[in-house]
């Protein structure tokens, strides 16, 4: 690192630790979100009704393209040779019988590929996404087993495939480390994640435990989990003279725009990267290396390239979830109060990357206890790179804290339900800060009231028959994330009698209802139908950048639109002149409503967008602007919070595992649209049910 650099990371630091103590100082009327929005009071109707996706007949007829069913003239198919060392180098590449194959273009290897930078490694900047901290088929060095080798390309997929078997490689093996013993053996060093210390410590959790009347101390270890998306990862790439083109699917459009243009020393107006439609992403739909193989190889042969990965290259090429070794204690007086929380562990990570399953991060706001000590150490060893992965921390973290304090309210003869409630904080245990909003104690007395929780047997377990039937709860929590970076262009176009809105995000689409949520909160905003609004995202080409990771981009995304919105008004009221009914008003004193403008205080005085830019000789009117800093986040400690109850049945003959009920009771803000979030909590549930049952 330059001496610049590190100047540069010294001066954000300080100034991020001013305003970590600054923010959380200044009156609730200067953050966003502290002084409600006037148009709250001018509701439309749209927020928080059942609608169904936009783009969800476009995929039931199959016209939403995909990655990799974009086609380009001339297209050849790649196909990617893997490594079978866990640590070394490449001895020889015998690549003759490849070569010779059937309707084969090229073999390209670390000996003829075109000269790239490293991609620059996420984190290392609000732009960079690349994987690890290693140049992509640049030496011979092998990092880890399944590292892409080498890349064939062909005139058919069959024959890119066939052809890659026939690639001999021939290895110098290195003393590599591939367990969790050698892992420690090598030594533990302290967790970051994002550039923060894993570490919570308040009062003297290990003491406080030691004199703790009641207490549990227990191991939880979770495995290693891979992405598994339906759709495998795949990118559609053409080369027209030095600009580049990539159709991808990918959870951060400009982000992995402005990476491939720093791998490939473009300019980043070179780069064109578009992603309408993820089939599956959570956390995994990035930037890895076959998407930079797939362009350095079409810049070679000169002809356009799709490169799907198979299955097993999905498994080789794109990280998950790193393993985990938790030690969570508690200490609790008779009447089940915790005087310690101790929750410590490890977690692993590759030597090129800092990515370690941050597992502490849901129990720092879940309960209150005067002495607490949360830390993640790190192991390193030679493996393919972690990356985010659905929840990354809370996943497996709250599965060791939710075990923990189950165990222990057996331990006490105390109600789980009980247990949990009696420990509620007042306000965030590690930082301080005041919660924004908490109703998880509400949401635990409806949960279980509607799922007869009290009804059950006292020891949670009755038999039907063959049958154990047993019955248990865990509380799960999600924090609130607005990343900085989203803008909005809002473009009011005349349309006969009316206007039609086009509002772009640079956003992604996972699936998860993106453009519907957009549209809504758009539509709200304007005082449109929702049949008049239209969405554009998916494109590098869009201003901003706003990542579909941490369940933030909605918030950026809304953030943006108000920002764009509150823009276009003060444009419009311009255009409107003074002959209008809106004369002498500012933007703080209008609405939109009803396809038009209108006084806030006096709805007689209004007009409409089409009759403002038919008297201004305008066909259109466009506004781009940036969202608010998140400064809520340093002035709030905000979350999301679900209590869930469970009914299992275990056969005492076969061991078959049978869910026969499930209750999810949620507290978690506004609700845009109520049939999606309705499926988000169901598809978390059966997330969960796999991750419990099959991982």
């Amino acid at each position: 690192m330059s001496i610049i650099d590190s100047a540069k990371q010294a001066a954000q630091g300080l100034v991020q630790g001013a305003m970590t103590k600054l923010v959380p100082l200044a009156p609730d009327s200067w953050i966003p979100g502290g002084v409600p929005d006037p148009l709250i009071a001018r509701k439309h109707g749209l927020i928080g009704k059942p609608v169904s996706r936009l783009d969800g007949a476009l995929k039931v007829r199959g016209d939403a393209a995909f990655a990799a069913e974009h086609r380009f003239a001339d297209m050849t198919y790649a196909a990617l040779a893997y490594a079978t060392i866990a640590r070394g180098r490449i001895a020889a590449i015998d690549t003759a019988a490849a070569e010779a194959a059937p309707g084969v273009v090229l073999v390209m290897t670390h000996l003829n590929a075109p000269r790239m930078a490293t991609p620059p490694v996420f984190g290392s900047s609000p732009s960079a996404v690349g994987p690890a901290d290693l140049s992509i088929l640049q030496d011979d060095r092998i990092h880890w087993n399944g590292q892409p080798i080498a890349c064939v390309l062909a005139e058919t997929q069959e024959q890119a495939d066939h052809a890659a078997s026939l690639l001999r490689i021939t290895y110098g093996a290195e003393p590599s480390t591939t367990t969790l013993a050698g892992a420690k053996a090598n030594g533990i060093e302290p967790g970051l994640f994002m550039g923060q210390p894993l570490l919570n410590e308040i009062g003297d959790a290990e003491a406080a435990f030691a004199a703790a009347p009641h207490k549990v101390d227990r191991t939880y270890r979770t495995p290693r989990h891979n992405h598994n998306p339906i759709e495998p990862h795949a990118a559609t790439l053409a080369w027209v003279g030095d600009e580049l083109t990539i159709h991808d699917a990918s959870q951060m459009v400009t982000q992995q725009a402005q990476t491939m243009a720093d791998t490939f020393g473009l300019a980043t107006d070179k780069v064109r990267l578009t992603s309408p439609y993820v089939g599956g992403g959570f956390g995994s739909k990035g930037l890895w290396d076959h998407q930079v193989i797939g362009a350095a190889a079409a810049k070679l042969a000169r002809r356009p390239v799709r490169i799907a990965l198979s299955r097993e290259g999905v498994y080789r090429v794109v990280g998950g979830r790193t393993l985990t070794e938790q030690r969570v204690a508690i200490g609790a007086d008779a009447d089940g109060r915790f005087q310690a929380l101790i929750h410590t562990g490890l977690s692993v990570m590759t030597p090129q990357n800092s990515m370690p399953e941050p597992f502490i991060l849901g129990t720092q706001a879940a309960y209150a206890a005067p002495n607490i000590l949360l830390k993640v150490e790190v192991a390193r060893m030679n493996m393919l790179a972690n990356t985010f992965m659905r929840a990354p921390g809370e996943a497996v973290g709250t599965f060791a804290l939710e075990s923990a304090i189950d165990e222990l309210a057996v331990e006490l003869g105390i109600d789980p339900v009980e247990l949990r409630l009696r420990n509620e904080p007042d306000k965030d245990p590690t930082n301080g800060l005041p919660f924004s909003s908490r109703h998880i104690a509400q949401a635990w007395r409806d949960g279980a009231e509607r799922f007869g929780w009290h009804a059950r047997p006292p020891r949670s377990t009755r038999r039907e028959g063959e049958w154990l039937v047993g019955v248990g709860c865990a509380t799960g929590t999600y924090p609130y994330y607005r990343m900085p970076g989203a803008e909005a262009r809002i473009t009011l176009t005349r349309d006969g009698d009316g206007v039609k809105a086009l509002v772009e995000v640079a956003a992604a689409e996972m699936g998860m209802g993106t453009s519907t949520t957009t549209a809504i909160v758009a539509a709200e905003r304007l005082g449109l139908p929702l049949d008049r609004v239209e969405v554009g995202y998916g494109d590098s080409a869009i201003p901003g950048a706003i990542m579909a990771g941490g369940s933030q981009q909605t918030a950026a995304i809304g953030a943006a639109v108000i920002a764009a919105q509150t823009a276009l008004v003060g444009d419009l009221i311009k255009l409107a002149g003074n002959d209008s009914p809106l004369a002498g008003l500012s933007p703080d004193e209008v609405g939109c409503d009803d396809g038009g403008l209108g006084s806030l205080a006096d709805p007689t005085r209004r007009e409409s967008y089409a009759s403002i830019l038919g008297r201004s000789q305008r066909d259109s009117v466009s506004a781009t602007k940036a969202g608010s800093l998140p400064l809520e986040t340093m002035h709030w400690s905000m979350h999301s919070h679900s209590a869930l109850f469970c009914e299992v049945r275990v056969n005492t003959v076969t061991g078959e595992t049978r869910v026969s009920r499930f209750l999810g009771s949620f507290d978690c803000g506004r609700i845009l649209n109520l049939k999606t979030a309705r499926s988000q909590f169901r598809g978390g549930i059966i997330m969960g049910l796999g991750m419990a049952l099959m991982e």
